[in-house]
């Protein structure tokens, strides 16, 4: 997983409520379990009509925001269904941050396994920063993890807060394998002790 630590880039607007994963990634798109290719259907019912051709007032198809790598929404934000193909549409689109007021649950934890960074700031500043954001490209929003900062192309920094043990995983780009990993040698202890004492278990270990 990529880590995440400064990011400054073009900030997306949509204020919107209640966006569930069906709008985010609608459920006809669900039948691979791979993670990329996703980010051109990301939003397909609100970017794209019927006939597939793109529609000119939503955000993401509008210059500079079709290389957003933040999106600003508002409330309930990844409501709906668990779907993990939420956070990678989003990803593969390239999202690396979503700022609302709060989010779901499930898609709350499902954007920290895959390395998006949700930033829960009170309505009237999510609503500043989506001023900001209609500026378009020269007004870069800068997402710091480490000081815990949204800095507004003013200057003006604005503090959020995080749980530590996430914003650790964040920063070392570790989702559930990598932490799994950082423990190998005592896994591999473990398996060597295992093979020593109980000679007559098969040995099922992968080269």
């Amino acid at each position: 997983m990529q880590p995440f630590t400064t990011l400054t880039g073009v900030a997306a607007p949509l204020p919107l409520a209640n966006v569930d994963t069906d709008k985010i990634i609608p459920a006809r798109f669900l039948k691979t379990i791979k993670r990329s290719g996703l980010g051109v259907h990301l939003f397909d019912t609100l970017r794209f009509d019927e006939n597939g051709a793109e529609r000119p007032e939503f955000v993401l198809n509008q210059e500079p925001y079709r290389h957003a790598e933040i999106l600003i929404a508002h409330e309930n934000f990844g409501c709906g269904s668990s779907r993990e193909h939420a956070p990678w549409a989003l990803l593969d689109f390239g999202i690396r941050c979503v700022i609302a007021p709060d989010f779901a649950d499930i898609f709350h934890t499902n954007t920290f396994k895959n390395g998006i960074l949700p930033i829960k700031l009170p309505r009237e500043i999510c609503d500043q920063l989506m001023d900001d954001a209609k500026l378009g490209g020269n007004a870069r929003i800068t997402v710091d993890l480490a000081a815990q900062e949204v800095v507004r192309p003013n200057g003006e920094r604005i503090k959020f807060e995080i749980d530590p043990f996430r914003k650790h995983l964040l920063l070392n780009g570790l989702d559930d394998i990598g932490q799994t990993l950082q423990h190998t040698p005592a896994i591999d202890g473990y398996e060597a002790r295992q093979r020593a004492e109980k000679s007559w278990m098969p040995d099922i270990s992968v080269s």
